[in-house]
């Protein structure tokens, strides 16, 4: 599958950079697994880097199963959700 990741969190102290944030994406996304691990995954890890107050990432992606095979939906797409912290206290 292939798609856009959307971070958000609130720092506490420490604060990543842009770059950081892709290199941790793509780290998970370039192993084998399903699209809501790779969500959690990415969640969890900024979460144990800097221990921020909250983490939100959203995944979007197109899945090659729907859009070349089976059903053949070319603009299928399957959006998965991860919060941590203050995002899943206060919504």
């Amino acid at each position: 599958f292939f798609g856009k990741v959307h971070i958000a969190y609130i720092p506490r102290n420490n604060v990543l950079g842009l770059s950081k944030l892709a290199r941790i994406a793509e780290m998970y996304a370039r192993r084998l697994q399903v699209q809501e691990r790779l969500t959690k995954q990415i969640a969890m890890a900024i979460q144990s880097a800097i221990q921020p107050l909250g983490v939100g990432v959203v995944v979007e992606c197109s899945h090659m199963c729907m859009v070349m095979r089976g059903v053949q939906k070319t603009n299928a797409t399957t959006t998965t959700s991860s919060v941590l912290g203050c995002f899943q206290n206060d919504p």
